[in-house]
């Protein structure tokens, strides 16, 4: 009598758990309409914007501040009329500044994105991110 291998089947079924708990793989798309009324090609599909989540700096109007402090100098100067009070000179600059971006584009038609897919928040809908905009160096 041939016993059965009691581990068999308990690796199988973590096997099994662990291929269903994956990431899925990250794809690229191509943009057909700009945000916000987006369109994305992607596996032979058309996305439009109600299965779509998207990386909000990739949407115009997106607001950045930034803070720090600068220390450098002005470049040399002179003011020209020959007096001594007007030779050569220059202004140290030692400053904390604040300044704020404002993102004016988006992506656009012809735009290649990494695309990945998702469940829905309530788990009923295949959704997906666009993460990011790319570009191959190659050309």
């Amino acid at each position: 009598m041939k016993h059965k291998n009691p581990y068999g089947q308990l690796l199988s079924d973590m096997a099994g758990v662990s291929k269903n708990n994956n990431s899925p793989s990250i794809q690229v798309g191509k943009i057909i309409a700009s945000p916000p009324d987006i369109q994305v090609s992607y596996n032979g599909i058309v996305l439009e914007k109600e299965e779509l989540w998207i990386s909000q700096y990739l949407l115009v109007g997106y607001t950045r501040a930034g803070k720090g402090h600068i220390i450098s100098a002005t470049q040399d100067a002179a003011g020209g009329s020959g007096d001594a009070e007007y030779a050569a000179h220059h202004h140290a600059i030692d400053n904390d500044y604040t300044d704020t971006i404002i993102f004016t584009d988006t992506l656009v038609a012809g735009d290649y994105v990494s695309i990945m897919p998702m469940m829905s928040e309530d788990g009923s809908i295949q959704q997906y991110i666009i993460l990011d905009k790319i570009v191959r160096l190659d050309g």
